[in-house]
């Protein structure tokens, strides 16, 4: 998950991907490339001018000419300047997910769901001064935090159906597996808001381990 905008050179040249027919990318790669450089500078525009004069002050159309678009460009992108905002956190969803999928098999889920929680709020820390920024903005703007928790229903339906697999009954999702995954989830919007109020100090991973200890025995009880 990548939380910072990474800018790549402008390719100046329709040759510039050929090296004497060995260095050859599909015209593909190309567009995904493009269309992730246009994406990084409209969020970039979009959370320079947020920051400076707050989320409702910021227009669309100081977006786009900030970012040296058309707004046509920007709705091709975003559905609105909330999930400008609120794509820097979706990631968090996935990256969660598919760590809980990596961790043993037969780990108890309350180490499983620990180190899973864990791997994106370390990546806040890792990129503190932007994702602070973003925090900020989505626990601070009710039509953000309304955004960023409506994303969170699917996160919590996706870890419990990988918690129900890694039980390997076979069997759907249950009430157990929907409770674990849910006071998970309590359990990174609640670093995740300590850590922003505290500017970045505290370390994310000793905030999630002193929230499992309290927590571990229900999400281990035989739920099934």
């Amino acid at each position: 998950m990548a939380l910072g905008v990474n800018k790549e050179p402008r390719c100046h040249s329709r040759h510039a991907v050929y090296d004497e027919g060995v260095n050859t990318r599909p015209a593909a790669g190309l567009a995904e490339r493009k269309r992730q450089l246009v994406s990084d500078e409209l969020t970039e525009a979009a959370l320079q001018l947020m920051a400076r004069k707050g989320f409702d002050a910021v227009t669309v159309d100081e977006i786009v000419a900030t970012a040296g678009v058309s707004k046509r460009t920007f709705f091709r992108y975003f559905a609105s300047k909330e999930d400008v905002v609120v794509q820097f956190l979706t990631a968090m969803g996935t990256g969660i997910h598919g760590a809980l999928a990596d961790r043993p098999a037969g780990e108890p889920p309350s180490v499983a769901l620990r180190h899973a929680v864990q791997v994106p709020l370390a990546e806040c820390a890792g990129h503190s001064e932007r994702t602070l920024r973003v925090v900020r903005l989505i626990l601070r703007t009710p039509a953000l935090l309304a955004r960023f928790l409506e994303r969170q229903e699917q996160w919590r339906e996706d870890l419990a159906a990988e918690l129900a697999r890694r039980a390997g009954s076979g069997a759907e999702a249950g009430l157990h597996d929907r409770l674990a995954a849910g006071t998970a989830l309590v359990v990174f919007n609640t670093v995740l808001r300590s850590w922003c109020d505290g500017d970045g100090a505290e370390d994310p991973a000793v905030l999630t381990d002193r929230a499992f200890a309290v927590i571990a025995p229900a999400l281990d009880a035989s739920g099934r």
